[in-house]
């Protein structure tokens, strides 16, 4: 079959076909990448060829037996625990742009599990929008998610679920009411809930850090751009004027968001408007500190250039287009890039030990916005730029080189128990 060109619909049909209830790519211990079955080697090979491919122990795929969706797990690394990432709900033109982006967001969620001192690995949930669909529909959306939670159950813990792009609360319930592995579940059903106000709160504290890096000050005064006002981005203008920034401008596709930002904060100095989807002039707006908040992919040649900001520090995942290229962009024109899975880690943690218990303060929780926490954001942040200084080299590549070690340390219980699961699945069919 074609695999990174054609449509997720077309990998639908092949899983149909063949009866496959679920199909999969897995590197094995001695470091051979292997299929479930002869029909998706050309899938396993492009998977393997993919620069965003880093030895991840293992990608699953089936077809929602409810919903008629793909439904896809990536597990990176698991050395350090389980693999643990939101499920995104996207549409996708291509299954190669599916499969990316599940890979590289299973290898940043363990960067940034590894970074915040987690004892998790690397993983991601990706669910491809069905064309003709309506999925604001209540019944879809039960039916898309009840599988996913099918889906998870089938992996056995190898990849436990949270929430991410395009899934809500109420869909994370759904998913719980078909498995036991998933967190960030509505605080009605004993879980941690939505983590947004937090991650907004996180990326703010990495602004701060890097605000100190360059001797700059704090953020009283300053003026801060942000693409996107999604929910993350609302709480973040919240903590921002609370900082007593002196100007906020913001932009986001919703009309809808940026008046419900406006009328939250009327008496700011915030300047909202509604842009078009391809409209990436706030990357070149002149201020203190550039936000994205949106889409990935949003740093490259395009905009790199454009930007007038010294310090670029944001909520959104995967903001360079291609890490090493873009990062050494940035940093030939001076321009200070706070990585974003050591900025935004807030919603892992968050739900990442709901099975410990769940209370209001925790202190284990709040420790991570902590000034003085060794881990924390703050800290953490400012050691990856003061290494990213020493030798010369991007915080991008500092921060990557801190976390893959960290991916290394065992678990101190429970080590590799997402490879020995999956290589269980593997030998037992």
């Amino acid at each position: 079959m074609s695999t990174w060109q054609s449509t997720p619909e077309a990998l639908v049909e092949a899983l149909q076909e063949e009866n496959v209830g679920l199909a999969y790519v897995v590197t094995r211990t001695t470091g051979e990448v292997e299929t479930s079955h002869p029909i998706f080697r050309p899938l396993a090979d492009a998977i393997a060829a993919s620069e965003d491919y880093g030895g991840h122990e293992g990608s699953f795929f089936t077809v929602g037996q409810e919903s008629g969706h793909l439904l896809a797990a990536f597990v990176h690394r698991t050395r350090r625990g389980q693999a643990a990432g939101g499920v995104r709900f996207w549409s996708y033109a291509t299954l190669g742009e599916m499969v990316t982006d599940g890979l590289r967001l299973s290898l940043a969620m363990g960067q940034k599990c590894a970074l915040a001192g987690l004892w998790w690995g690397g993983g991601k949930g990706v669910i491809a929008r069905r064309p003709g669909v309506d999925h604001r529909d209540p019944d879809v959306r039960r039916r898309i998610y009840t599988d996913y939670g099918r889906f998870l159950t089938s992996l056995r813990g190898c990849y436990v679920a949270a929430e991410d792009v395009g899934t809500t609360p109420e869909d994370m319930a759904w998913i719980h009411s078909t498995t036991r592995h998933t967190t960030c579940i509505p605080p009605a059903l004993g879980g941690s809930g939505n983590p947004s106000r937090l991650t907004a709160t996180g990326v703010v504290v990495a602004m701060e850090a890097a605000l100190e890096h360059l001797g700059r000050g704090t953020l009283a005064g300053k003026t801060v751009a942000m693409q996107g006002l999604g929910n993350v981005a609302t709480y973040m203008v919240g903590d921002l004027l609370e900082r007593g920034v002196g100007r906020i401008v913001g932009v986001d596709v919703d009309a809808g968001r940026v008046e419900e930002v406006r009328r939250l904060y009327p008496d700011a100095t915030f300047e909202g408007r509604a842009v078009s989807v391809d409209d990436t002039d706030i990357l070149a707006a002149e201020c203190d500190v550039l936000a994205p908040n949106a889409v990935g992919a949003c740093l490259n040649p395009e905009t790199i250039p454009t930007i007038r900001a010294p310090i670029v520090c944001g909520a959104a995942n995967n903001q360079l287009a291609r890490t090493k290229r873009d990062a050494a962009a940035l940093k030939e024109r001076g321009i200070v890039y706070v990585p974003d899975f050591l900025a935004n880690r807030m919603g892992i943690v968050n739900c990442a030990n709901e099975q410990y218990g769940v209370f209001k303060d925790d202190p284990a929780i709040l420790a991570h916005l902590e000034r003085g926490t060794p881990f924390g954001i703050y800290q953490r942040t400012l050691e990856v730029l003061r290494r990213a200084e020493a030798t010369d080299t991007t915080p991008a590549e500092e921060a990557e080189r801190l976390a893959n070690e960290l991916t290394l340390e065992p678990h101190p219980i429970w080590p590799d128990r997402g490879r020995q699961i999956i290589e269980c699945l593997v030998e037992h069919g």
